[in-house]
């Protein structure tokens, strides 16, 4: 399994609504609201990189409110 996380910037005033919509993706495992440069964080499952590449950038990136990514694959 690979594990990523994503640091997500919204547009101002969605970014509850951007926690929502991503907690219920598949593949992801966690969804916070931070204080900071980013907004959300999110830590993604995959059974691969790709996998969990395309949950960033075909399900997390189309979201309504998701100005920019930021995106962590961890090595252990």
């Amino acid at each position: 399994m690979v594990h990523s996380f994503v640091m997500i910037e919204t547009a101002p005033g969605d970014t509850e609504s951007v926690l929502d919509s991503v907690a219920a993706l598949a593949g992801v495992e966690e969804a916070h609201v931070v204080a900071g440069d980013y907004d959300v964080v999110v830590e993604v499952e995959g059974e691969d990189v790709q996998e969990s590449i395309r949950t960033v950038s075909t399900d997390i990136r189309e979201l309504e409110g998701v100005d920019d990514t930021r995106t962590y694959i961890a090595l252990e």
